[in-house]
């Protein structure tokens, strides 16, 4: 049940009409409290009378209310017919699946719901306005508030402009989805050691938990089953983690031994959903700067720039992941492991990072190089051998493929030097590049 209601609210927060459905129910709230203000005489004559209230009649408080109800409602049509335009080419560029990084951010939202809320004022305090023939009543204060909720619109017209020009270049991207990874990092990581996974052998004999749902593992309430797995004298090994895909009537644990109710405490603990998401999926960050990095490297945009800008990032985070953990997916439950989840790895990670970059950068000598310096810079932080021999074995296949695809000589004894700081590097720590100069 938490992990549904995580993945409401984590869907709820994601989506892009509840902040302007928020600021509209505002808008028509406070028009009908501004209106019962007037309605009421709390307002002083000597107030009306001054230059800071409207002070018109009926009929010009009509048409100008009509004025600013249509103009904003107007201008956010408008305005977001071009947004979708400079999405498409966006996510020509840099991907569909980053267009989720536009419709939840909260400046185009803000936006939005300040031209609505505006409108939604502006027509509620209309409707209460009436003709010396139909018992005259001009809400003042209301009409001063709708002038004044004009000029935010403009203002904010001219913030999004500038938003937007800011939030399609693909250097602003970059480092969004890079905040990203860093948040993941920082909450799927810890200081301390993790539990060791237990002996494979453990679940010889093991009955097999089906599943009839499917998606993607959005949310998983671990604490919750291994409790419940606690209760009832039992230890589950769950097949997927979140990110992976569960298909129909696949399996989707095993347990020893076979407890009722456990396909229920499984389904209550989990929540699929038809999407990746990064809440609890580090990886799915990870492939999104990927997924920018591999549309610049194809032949239709070239763009070797953007691929290294993602490779300065990559580095970013192997550097931020020294001294970390990555999470066991053990689950103790006096000192015994009840509930284990496939654990994502550092070997995983660099895969995923370097993998399809390196893939498709074959014959691009700027982008082989970078990927070499981000490695040489990485191993310079890092201090467990596990980790450096990964980072190591992936600047060997830079090197393997470098020998296969780069023709001209140079180039290739430049990606060799690279390669040669990375072996300094590891033999000699921080000063290895220096001694690989010398």
């Amino acid at each position: 049940m938490i992990a549904r209601l995580r993945k409401f609210f984590s869907d709820l927060g994601e989506r892009f009409w509840v902040l302007p459905a928020l600021m509209v129910l505002c808008g028509i709230l406070g028009a009908v409290g501004v209106v019962h203000l007037d309605r009421s005489g709390v307002v002083p004559e000597w107030l009306i009378a001054g230059p800071w209230l409207y002070n018109g009649g009926a009929t010009g408080a009509r048409t100008l209310l009509g004025a600013v109800a249509s103009s904003t409602i107007g201008v956010a049509g408008t305005v977001f017919s071009i947004t979708i335009a400079a999405l498409s080419l966006a996510a020509g560029q840099m991907g569909p699946r980053l267009l989720r990084n536009f419709t939840r951010d909260r400046g185009n939202q803000f936006t939005l719901g300040t031209f609505l809320g505006t409108f939604s004022f502006s027509l509620m305090v209309l409707r209460s306005v009436r003709t010396p023939s139909e018992g005259e009543f001009v809400p003042h204060l209301s009409l001063t508030i709708s002038i004044v909720l004009a000029f935010v619109s403009v203002g904010t017209l001219v913030f999004f402009v500038g938003h937007m020009a800011g939030r399609i270049n693909v250097d602003t991207v970059i480092e969004l989805v890079s905040l990203e990874v860093r948040s993941g990092i920082a909450r799927l990581t810890t200081d301390h050691p993790q539990p060791a996974v237990p002996d494979p052998s453990i679940w010889n004999g093991a009955d097999i938990v089906s599943d009839a749902r499917q998606g993607y593992l959005q949310q998983l309430e671990g604490d919750g089953l291994a409790d419940w797995a606690a209760k009832h004298r039992t230890a589950i090994r769950l097949l997927v983690r979140p990110g992976d895909y569960v298909f129909p009537g696949a399996a989707i644990a095993v347990m020893i031994p076979l407890v009722d109710g456990a396909e229920a405490a499984i389904r209550d603990a989990t929540a699929l959903g038809a999407q990746r998401v990064s809440s609890a999926d580090l990886e799915f960050a990870l492939r999104q700067l990927v997924e920018v990095a591999v549309r610049a490297l194809s032949p239709g945009i070239n763009d070797p720039h953007t691929a290294m800008s993602v490779l300065d990032r990559l580095g970013a985070a192997l550097c931020e992941l020294e001294g970390r953990h990555l999470g066991s997916g053990v689950f103790l439950r006096q000192d015994r492991p009840v509930l284990v989840v496939p654990r994502i790895t550092y070997d995983g990670l660099c895969d995923g990072m370097f993998n399809l970059i390196r893939q498709n950068a074959a014959g691009s000598v700027a982008v082989l190089i970078r990927i070499l310096e981000v490695l040489v810079s990485a191993a310079g932080v890092e201090t467990v051998a596990e980790r450096l021999d990964t980072l190591q074995r992936h600047a060997a296949l830079v090197l393997d493929d470098a020998t296969r695809s780069v023709a001209n000589p140079d180039d290739l004894d430049d990606l060799r030097q690279r390669h040669h700081a990375f072996m300094s590097m590891r033999r000699h720590g921080p000063a290895g590049p220096a001694v690989a100069q010398a």
